[in-house]
């Protein structure tokens, strides 16, 4: 089921997985190769996943969207009709 969740083009969506091997100008070669790359694949399926590990914005990138969000808000005040 690992598999299935890889986002990999060489896995369709019937989770029929494709390797295309052509490099050798025998089939027993190709063919070799293209199990060797299932493998690898399987392998690093099998890997577990590090955990995400939670961080917070710094504050230089706080600045900046509130920053962005006043500028954005002085274009929009800018659009109000004029008042009497």
């Amino acid at each position: 089921m690992r598999l299935l969740a890889l986002n990999d083009n060489r896995i369709t969506r019937d989770g029929v997985i494709v390797i295309k091997a052509q490099s050798y100008r025998t089939q027993e070669l190709n063919r070799a190769e293209a199990l060797a790359r299932l493998h690898e694949l399987i392998e690093r399926a099998a890997l577990p996943r590090r955990p995400r590990r939670a961080t917070r914005p710094t504050l230089a990138s706080r600045m900046r969207r509130l920053d962005t969000k006043a500028r954005r808000g002085q274009v929009k005040a800018g659009r109000r009709p004029v008042t009497d």
